[in-house]
C-alpha cells in the first residue's frame, strides 16, 4: 500500500498511457476497413463483388457502378445468390458505414472471408472523387 501511495503520478501516468493508447482504435470503431482507392483496386484487379446494403430508395439517388443492392435485411438471404463464389473479395457499403460494417460481420459468418466494409459509406466515395451512378 505505501508502494502505491508513493508513486501515485507513476500510476496515473501509467493509466493516462494506456487510455490514449485506445484512442485510435475507438475512432476505427464503426468505420470500415477498406479506402475508396482500394476499394477500386479490389474490384478492378480482384474482381471484387459490390453490394450496396442500402434501402432501395438510398441505392437509387446514387450508387457505385454495378454495385448489387441487398438491404441489409436482407443479407443473409440474398447474399449468397449474388455473391455465389465465396473466394472472391466482397466491397460492402452504406451511407456513412456503419451498417456496412455491421454487413461485414453478417457477411464473414456466411463464409466470405474476403469481405470487407468500405470506410465513410457512400459519402467517403463521393469525397474521394469516384463517380455514381444514379438510378
Amino acid at each position: 500500500m505505501n508502494f502505491f501511495l508513493e508513486n501515485w503520478y507513476l500510476i496515473l501516468l501509467a493509466i493516462g498511457s494506456g487510455a490514449l493508447l485506445l484512442v485510435p482504435s475507438l475512432k476505427g470503431a464503426g468505420a470500415g476497413s477498406l479506402t475508396a482507392a482500394e476499394a477500386v483496386q479490389r474490384i478492378n484487379r480482384e474482381k471484387a463483388v459490390v453490394v450496396d446494403v442500402r434501402e432501395p430508395e438510398e441505392y437509387v439517388q446514387g450508387h457505385i457502378t454495378n454495385a448489387k443492392n441487398i438491404p441489409l435485411s436482407q443479407l443473409d438471404e440474398r447474399l449468397p445468390q449474388v455473391a455465389k463464389n465465396k473466394a472472391l473479395p466482397v466491397v460492402l457499403i452504406c451511407g456513412k458505414g456503419p451498417r456496412a460494417v455491421r454487413a461485414e460481420a453478417m457477411a464473414k459468418k456466411l463464409g466470405y472471408d474476403k469481405a470487407q466494409a468500405l470506410s465513410g459509406g457512400m459519402k467517403g466515395w463521393r469525397e474521394a472523387g469516384m463517380p455514381v451512378v444514379k438510378g
